[in-house]
């Protein structure tokens, strides 16, 4: 095995950067592949464009008979790009993106063929849903699902395939995938924001949730990465000794990029612009060979659409410049960990970003309505949200150097806190004219003054307010999107919902003004939201204490942090806003809950695998030397030996230890997972995964990595950290 690792490092020393012939203008291949608006203008019949259009823009269902010249149109621009299948692309509740290539090509009698692609292929087909996870939502042998066409998310083109972004549902009408969901938010979340929007300006008649997110990830030689069964297998290495030299010094972080690396984002951006994936960033994240690229914010929707391409793209992408792209949350201990930073906002269809001061003390009321309910937003559902971001691999990462931790908090800045602390002060009922004077000049007036030198970023808070967006910054580098959105934006609907009828109370019942019903409500809302308000450093048991006393949750695992999917105050919301019904919302808190269990599993036996076929072989091989060297000295010393071979006698001593503690540790993991595989609740399984079973990684993984302090570097099977690392 220590050949394959040498032969690893060798391959990988040896290998230059591709050479990539960079457009002269990006803006000339930008959506090239893309059935964008001009594409249409082109191909579509007049009354097929106006159809799609209309169905992009207010959601207006498509005419079949208006699909079979959309699908014809669709069809002949592929095939001028080189298409010759079609596919379904949708995102199952795997995390990842599914298709079933089907061709144009149609044969006729007589040995004729042509090229075909239907209305009826373009709105639904019917892919075999079997084996796709779905939380007990239909029999096994009931395979039947169907995916339908969302032209909210144009169709695009990757290799000789046209892929059409599409809704993922079961027989009965439950979705079975991400999409859905998020979906049915983005519409509630338009008809909230949109209503209490018309509070400031009548000329509002739709508002879209907007998305930046920003990928993290590592690059790594895929010659390293086949000589890690860990990596291969899980995304992550499940041992290692951590380098003498890590990040400590930060020397990569926005540092100079390296070539191969430089050469694979130039690659992937190419490719990204031919999908009109607006990828507008890149730079070296903070740990050796961490990467991060991020694109211009979209419509969420697109936005996730666009994250769970480009996370196929790179992998891709990746195969052609020999390196492995991983984005597990923690594929290493000790340093970074990956995140994927969902930037986040409301937009109206009057061109204003609702969470952006304006020059006017209305805009800048306009401003804080949505800003502190959506802080208070938080504050209600801060459990729902930490478990929109659980899984087995990001609870690795958070809490752990750079990322947030596991509890959810609203960091705002010193100023921002100031201005709420003002408005608390906002006296019950009508506002005197001293009063409002003071509060339009002096508090609300000043709010862009007071962002534009309001420059500070808590790198530690799960939800931070960064100038004219909400950061959520503890959604994992290897989850899908929508999940994360789809409970953002259902609670921020709520909360809006909430917040008009309130406003509207007081100015029916109260006879208030606008405005002063507006600050009564908003002054109610801050104190109620304050303890989810935090400035301070997010890590350590100070914070933990703090949260403690504030009565904030702090879900550590995930099979804790999933419960609040499946409280009746989540189903009621989902319900309530017709995101999700119960069957769909229990499904997926089953199948979460599956997952994690079966990721626990699958990493205890690539364990097992390693520590006793690779890593206890090679440490009786490196004693067994020391044994033949130890019996030389006492050839030639005799009984005197023991004074020139003491080291030797300790190490073998440590060796046996070590050995004996792996193995003892192994058996116990083994008897712990044999245990939780009996377990047919699937709550109790993942728990007993969670406590019984994982805590045995990090003993085994202690002497695994002692052992490889000990032992001969020419005999280590595995890729050293250092390699992995360091090696470019």
């Amino acid at each position: 095995m220590s050949t394959l690792r040498f032969q690893a490092l060798k391959e990988t020393l040896n290998r230059s950067a591709v050479k990539i012939e960079e457009p002269k203008r990006r803006s000339e291949i930008f959506s090239s592949n893309v059935f964008n608006e001009t594409v249409m203008r082109q191909f579509l019949t007049k009354e097929a464009y106006k159809n799609v259009m209309e169905a992009m823009k207010s959601g207006k269902k498509i005419d079949r008979n208006v699909a079979d010249h959309i699908s014809t149109g669709m069809k002949e621009w592929a095939i001028t790009k080189g298409v010759t299948h079609y596919t379904h692309w949708f995102q199952p509740l795997t995390g990842a993106t599914a298709e079933k290539h089907d061709s144009f090509f149609e044969p006729l009698s007589e040995g004729l063929a042509i090229e075909k692609f239907g209305g009826e292929s373009l709105v639904q087909q019917e892919p075999d849903a079997s084996s796709f996870p779905n939380g007990g939502i239909r029999n096994t042998f009931e395979a039947r699902g169907y995916t339908a066409w969302d032209p909210t998310s144009p169709a695009f083109i990757w290799g000789t395939t046209l892929c059409i972004p599409t809704i993922f549902v079961s027989y009965t009408g439950e979705a079975l995938d991400n999409k859905t969901p998020l979906l049915r938010a983005l519409q509630a979340v338009d008809n909230a924001a949109t209503s209490v929007a018309k509070y400031f300006d009548k000329n509002v008649t739709k508002v879209n949730a907007t998305l930046g997110w920003e990928q993290e990830y590592f690059l790594i030689d895929s010659a390293l990465v086949a000589s890690r069964p860990d990596i291969t297998l899980t995304g992550r290495t499940l041992l290692g000794h951590s380098p003498a030299k890590g990040q400590q010094l930060d020397d990569h972080y926005f540092g100079s990029i390296p070539s191969r690396a430089i050469a694979f984002m130039m690659d992937l951006e190419i490719e990204c612009m031919k999908l009109g994936i607006p990828v507008k960033t890149r730079h070296n994240e903070v740990a050796p060979n961490q990467f991060e690229l991020a694109p211009i914010f979209e419509e969420a929707n697109l936005a996730v659409d666009h994250n769970s391409l480009i996370m196929d793209v790179m992998k891709k992408v990746g195969e052609r410049h020999r390196l492995s792209v991983l984005m597990h949350e923690k594929p290493f201990a000790g340093i970074n960990g990956s995140g994927k930073h969902n930037n986040w906002s409301l937009a109206t269809d009057t061109g204003t970003n609702l969470l952006s001061p304006g020059s006017t003390p209305m805009k800048n009321l306009q401003f804080l309505t949505f800003f502190v309910n959506t802080i208070k937003a938080v504050y209600d559902n801060e459990e729902l949200l930490r478990a929109a971001i659980a899984s087995a691999s990001n609870d690795h990462r958070l809490g752990a150097n750079e990322a947030p931790p596991a509890i959810i908090s609203v960091f705002i800045g010193s100023q921002l806190t100031k201005v709420l602390d003002e408005l608390e002060k906002v006296t019950d009922g009508k506002l005197s004219p001293q009063e409002k004077t003071d509060l339009k000049l002096n508090v609300v007036g000043k709010i862009p003054e007071i962002l534009l030198d309001n420059t500070d970023r808590n790198r530690t808070s799960s939800f931070a307010f960064t100038g004219n967006k909400f950061e959520f910054r503890a959604v994992g580098s290897l989850q899908n999107c929508a999940m994360p959105m789809t409970v953002l934006n259902s609670i921020v609907a709520k909360q809006l919902q909430e917040f008009k009828v309130e406003v509207d109370k007081l100015i029916k019942d109260k006879k208030m003004k606008k405005d002063d019903a507006i600050f009564n409500v908003l002054r109610d809302y801050i104190k109620k939201s304050k303890k989810i308000r935090f400035e301070g450093d997010g890590y350590g048991e100070a914070w933990e204490k703090e949260a403690k006393k504030r009565g904030l949750s702090n879900n550590r695992t995930t099979p804790q942090a999933l419960k609040a999917q499946v409280s009746d105050k989540t189903k009621k919301l989902f319900g309530d806003l017709k995101v999700m019904n119960d069957v769909e919302i229990e499904a997926r808190h089953e199948i979460e809950l599956e997952e994690y269990a079966m990721r626990i599993q699958i990493e205890g036996r690539i364990l097992g695998d390693i520590a006793r076929n690779h890593i206890i072989p090679t440490a009786i091989r490196y004693q067994n030397i020391l044994i033949k060297n130890v019996r030389g000295l006492k050839e030639i010393y005799g009984d005197g030996y023991t004074k020139h071979a003491k080291e030797q006698l300790e190490i073998i001593e440590s060796i046996s230890n070590h050995i004996a503690n792996i193995n003892s540790k192994v058996n116990a993991m083994i008897e712990a997972r044999k245990v939780a595989n009996k377990l047919e609740d699937v709550e109790k399984k993942a728990f007993a995964y969670c406590d019984d079973v994982k805590p045995y990684f990090d003993e085994i993984r202690y002497h695994c990595d002692k052992l490889e302090l000990l032992v001969d570097d020419e005999l280590w099977p595995l890729a050293k950290y250092r390699e992995l690392l360091f090696t470019r």
